[in-house]
């Protein structure tokens, strides 16, 4: 089943299809890319909390800087056996612009990731990655649709907002066993406790 996103400011249009073989080469850039972005957002000399769903919390970032580059943690994912689905937007002239997958955890569903090029966000294709999935969730008798960014990232999360996720159903809490407390920002209270994130 395709979706087509209409065309925007002239250009041609985004269609939401299923992945493909020959689609690899295409999401594992941006596999890469999405590594990149959650290095930026915890450096390096820190993990990323396992607050994120379970393929981007492994992300790789214990891998090689060549392995995060290369997009190497698609390959562990593609192997994932909850892995239910994924579909990717297609773009007329530019070819895969963004992926999203759906991981079974019984009646219920998790989106992870969704990524979409650095240079075409904002202009919808994440959230109709997402409302696409969550179609696809529907349909397939899904009670619930989780997703899980890293709290750090204000953008996905106030997106992911206006795509409709309203509850907030869990919370992963991280001890830090390294003594590099500093790394960690202050800033978030949660029912009147402030954490660090």
């Amino acid at each position: 089943m395709t979706q087509t996103l209409p065309s925007r400011r002239g250009t041609a249009a985004v269609a939401i299809r299923g992945y493909r073989p020959a689609d690899h080469s295409a999401c594992r850039r941006l596999w890469a890319e999405l590594t990149s972005e959650h290095r930026r957002l915890y450096p390096a000399s820190q993990q990323v909390p396992a607050a994120t769903s379970p393929a981007v919390g492994e992300l790789g970032l214990a891998a090689t800087d060549a392995d995060a580059a290369s997009g190497a943690g698609f390959e562990e994912y593609l192997t994932r056996l909850d892995l239910s689905g994924m579909w990717v937007a297609q773009h007329a002239d530019e070819g895969v612009m963004g992926f999203v997958g759906l991981i079974l955890q019984g009646r219920a569903g998790a989106v992870d990731p969704v990524v979409v090029t650095a240079e075409h966000r904002g202009e919808g294709i994440g959230r109709a990655l997402i409302g696409h999935v969550a179609d696809q969730a529907r349909r397939r008798g899904i009670r619930d649709l989780t997703i899980s960014p890293a709290l750090r990232n204000l953008e996905a999360i106030r997106c992911l907002y206006r795509a409709g996720f309203h509850a907030a159903a869990t919370v992963t809490l991280a001890l830090d066993l390294t003594g590099r407390d500093g790394h960690w920002r202050d800033g978030l209270d949660l029912h009147g406790v402030p954490f660090r994130y």
